[in-house]
């Protein structure tokens, strides 16, 4: 199953600069350096693989993190 974050007008949107990870970002932004793969997902162009991004591109951060968490743990049987 794929997992999808839809896009939102409360979604923030930067351009990365030098030394932005996704891990850095997802602290950043949600105060915990394990909620990556938010940002990851929201953002499909992205390398999957990784936490280092592009140089200079925009990239979608989701800010109402709550029913994307819900959603995540009922796709992988969490409580």
């Amino acid at each position: 199953m794929y997992f999808v974050v839809i896009e939102v007008q409360s979604h923030v949107y930067v351009y990365t600069e030098e030394g932005d990870r996704l891990d850095i970002l997802s602290n950043q932004y949600y105060g915990d350096p394990t909620l990556w793969w938010i940002i990851s997902t929201a953002n499909e162009f992205l390398k999957q693989d990784s936490y280092y991004l592009p140089l200079g591109v925009q990239i979608r951060i989701p800010i109402n993190i709550g029913q994307i968490q819900a959603d995540y743990d009922i796709l992988n049987l969490r409580k």
